[in-house]
């Protein structure tokens, strides 16, 4: 492991840095620019984890950095999204009760199971990328409604969901299996 300050984790925080500006723009109805910042806060995840595994940049406060970044941006866009009526409420609800869920058992199995390690899992990937395809067929959506994918994003929301509530059941479940204490 190298030092903490290298070029990867200069990109983490860059991501970090933008989720205000992408939530301006989102509110304040700048939709070009919000979708240019998601898409700049998307490479720059892209890269970071590139350069870290290319040029051995890899860092204990860039694992652990890296998926709060990716997962404060995305809240804050759903957030915002919600906010401005371009994403249902009901899907924010979904995405932000499973995150509490699996923060607060993630809590409980540090504090009286002693579990440190919790791994993403292919279902918890999958959902995320379809977050992040929602959001971005979202804001393309109301950014250049002639792109006409408008019906697109309306029917992913419920794939969104299910993988979302599908992947927090998985995390539960392997959790437990883990736990020391069962059956």
């Amino acid at each position: 492991m190298s030092s903490w300050w290298n070029a990867a984790i200069l990109l983490t925080l860059a991501r970090l840095a933008a989720i205000p500006f992408v939530v301006a723009a989102i509110l304040s109805g700048r939709r070009i620019q919000a979708l240019a910042i998601f898409c700049a806060a998307a490479a720059t995840d892209l890269l970071d984890g590139a350069l870290a595994r290319r040029y051995h940049l890899a860092t204990e406060l860039g694992a652990k950095l890296d998926p709060v970044a990716d997962k404060l941006f995305l809240s804050a866009v759903f957030l915002a999204l919600a906010a401005t009526g371009t994403v249902p409420w009901w899907l924010v609800w979904v995405v932000f009760s499973r995150d509490f869920v699996l923060l607060a058992g993630s809590l409980i199995a540090m504090r009286f199971l002693r579990l440190r390690r919790f791994p993403p899992s292919l279902a918890g990937k999958a959902s995320t990328f379809l977050q992040i395809t929602y959001t971005f067929s979202a804001m393309l959506h109301h950014a250049a409604p002639e792109a006409g994918i408008g019906l697109w994003t309306a029917a992913l929301a419920w794939p969104v969901a299910a993988l979302t509530v599908a992947s927090g059941l998985h995390y539960l479940w392997r959790g437990l299996a883990q736990s020391p204490i069962r059956g």
